[in-house]
């Protein structure tokens, strides 16, 4: 049993078949609001397209927006489903009003496969430059990194659908179209079923949080340090996961404010989620300070000539104003306004913040992949011999990082529609599971553990 002591009980109030009908009507019912956005949203996705057209074909060089549009898409959404795996293995309660919205993000997986193909096709080949690839042929970051970012995206949908089997099920049993009933299996809700579905959710959330990592490490080493002659760094890899961590808690946050405060979930999220993963997000934000630290102060102190090259592109050169916004908005902002109690207890405040991460994250992968993908001299694989100028946004640009992210929302919200963006068999679930008690003069809630 546990018990919360930092604020007032806040105990979810429908009941199991008030759940259902309420999350199932939310998800059929999509107003003209809704609607609008996705055509907006569309818009700007195939102008993102265009932007893309205009570009493929150019220099590698033209290409350095594209490559950090896709690292910043990559490390938000599909790092995002990493928030349910993790915290369903702790077996709390609070992030099951999340748990869907972040399993959702999976689906996004998809978009982003498909805007990684031409900028796979895109990427030079490994001959004359030193890579992870040491001893294989030219063409093994294009088929290996395929293979890596196409299985996690299976996996990221497999565990979607695994955790939606039951949802699909009571859509079925409600009137719902054809396909839900090929969704859901044959469910029953048979203890059989629920112990193979518990099963699966924990075999395909660990295989996707060991494929999230591994995929982080070949895309932030074939498509940003490896086309950089003499940066060679083994922490960078692990700073690039560790920013998707935080940039996933960041995702979320603004996510759950967002069905809170306009899609009408009020009721299903209460205070205490934003007030679990603002301490979460808060160590992910200092931690972000460490793994950067670590691998700027080894270059610093080397001292050689290629090392302070590498430090004058990523960091204090031509890309200082990506380095001192990432610096200030995803580290001592973040920690600033994160360390005030007030601030973590209010969702709006909470949102705020993730978006200015978010906002941080991005800059972050403009000076990790633009500068990356602006090198062109490849004489020597040792070291750096000059550095580039600044490569500014120009309006293909502009068009493909405001298309691609579009398309994104666009996915996430078209999938809203076919899969209930709040679990209702796990909200129904907690409702059992909680209880108000007095304790003393002032009343608690008590929480039972499954197991």
């Amino acid at each position: 049993m546990s018990t919360n002591h930092h604020h007032e009980p806040n105990i979810f109030q429908l009941e199991p078949v008030e759940v259902t009908r309420d999350v199932i009507a939310r998800t059929r019912s999509r107003g003209s609001r809704y609607w609008g956005i996705v055509g907006v949203l569309a818009v700007l996705l195939v102008i993102g397209l265009i932007g893309l057209g205009m570009r493929l074909g150019s220099e590698t060089t033209k290409l350095g927006y594209y490559a950090a549009t896709f690292s910043f898409l990559f490390t938000t959404t599909q790092t995002a489903p990493l928030v349910s795996v993790a915290f369903r293995m702790t077996k709390n309660h609070w992030r099951r009003p999340i748990a869907r919205a972040s399993e959702l993000f999976a689906v996004v997986g998809l978009f982003n496969l498909l805007i990684f193909i031409p900028l796979m096709i895109a990427l030079p080949s490994t001959e004359g430059r030193w890579t992870i690839w040491i001893q294989a042929a030219s063409w093994s970051p294009h088929v290996f990194d395929t293979m890596m970012l196409a299985s996690l995206v299976v996996c990221g949908l497999g565990l979607l659908w695994s955790g939606a089997i039951p949802d699909f099920a009571s859509l079925r049993d409600k009137g719902g179209s054809k396909i839900y009933s090929k969704l859901a299996m044959g469910w029953q809700g048979t203890v059989r079923q629920w112990k193979m579905q518990r099963v699966l959710l924990s075999f395909l959330g660990a295989f996707y949080f060991i494929g999230i990592i591994w995929t982080h490490y070949v895309i932030s080493s074939d498509f940003s340090m490896s086309l950089v002659p003499g940066w060679v760094d083994s922490i960078y890899p692990t700073f690039h996961a560790l920013s998707g961590l935080q940039a996933a808690l960041a995702t979320m946050l603004l996510t759950a404010y967002v069905l809170r405060r306009f899609g009408g979930y009020k009721e299903y999220i209460p205070m205490e989620t934003f007030w679990a993963m603002s301490k979460i997000f808060l160590a992910t934000s200092m931690l972000w300070f460490y793994f950067w630290w670590s691998a700027f102060i080894t270059y610093w102190y080397g001292r050689q000539i290629g090392e302070q090259h590498v430090l004058q592109l990523i960091n204090f050169g031509p890309y200082i104003y990506a380095f001192v916004i990432a610096f200030l908005f995803c580290f001592v902002f973040a920690v600033f306004m994160l360390i005030w109690n007030p601030i973590r207890k209010n969702p709006g405040a909470l949102a705020s913040i993730a978006l200015m991460v978010l906002i941080g994250c991005f800059f972050d992968r403009v000076r990790l992949f633009v500068s990356s993908w602006s090198v062109s001299d490849l004489r020597d694989q040792h070291h750096l011999y000059y550095v580039p100028d600044t490569v500014l946004p120009e309006a293909p640009d502009i068009m493909i990082i405001v298309g691609l992210i579009s398309g994104a929302i666009l996915v996430y919200m078209l999938a809203s529609r076919l899969i209930p963006v709040m679990s209702i068999w796990e909200m129904r679930e907690l409702r059992l599971y909680q209880r108000s008690r007095m304790l003393v003069r002032k009343k608690v809630m008590v929480l039972g553990k499954p197991e």
